[in-house]
């Protein structure tokens, strides 16, 4: 029973960290356009990054404000144009991690998405992170497509 339970867990932490899930990425341009970091006066930007291998197989969808926005993988980000104002993100994976953020006009938030492992699958959670810590995780991804 013990290596039958071994072996399941072992498994199970190959597949989270195994094999690259793919999604439509940003072309270059957007990406060095979006890594400049310069917001609209009248516009939040929110960067939603996950930029470490954990789970490198797993697609995550993230909503904004009940709304889907994209799908992130390893070493991507999204970035998200809002109005200022209240702004909920959610991330989904094995659980789903709620974010509430009110966002002003003319700055930038970074949310790391943090993966964890899972009993089934890879979990989340997101966080707030301060703007050195956003900008060097963003620097390390690549933007997403947004849908």
């Amino acid at each position: 029973m013990f290596k039958q339970l071994t072996l399941a867990a072992l498994l199970t932490f190959t597949a989270l960290t195994a094999g690259c899930a793919s999604v439509k990425m940003a072309d270059d341009t957007l990406d060095a356009q979006a890594k400049t970091f310069h917001t609209a006066p009248d516009q939040a930007h929110i960067y939603v990054y996950r930029n470490e291998s954990m789970g490198a197989g797993v697609k995550m969808p993230v909503a904004l404000n009940g709304k889907p926005v994209g799908v992130t993988v390893a070493k991507s980000y999204l970035m998200l144009a809002v109005p200022a104002g209240q702004q909920t993100l959610v991330s989904s994976a094995e659980n789903d991690s709620e974010l509430k953020l009110n966002t002003e006009a003319g700055k930038n938030y970074f949310v790391w998405q943090e993966v964890k492992m899972g009993f089934i699958k890879a979990r989340n959670s997101l966080q707030v992170v301060d703007e050195q810590t956003g900008r060097d995780g963003v620097n390390e991804s690549k933007l997403i497509q947004a849908q």
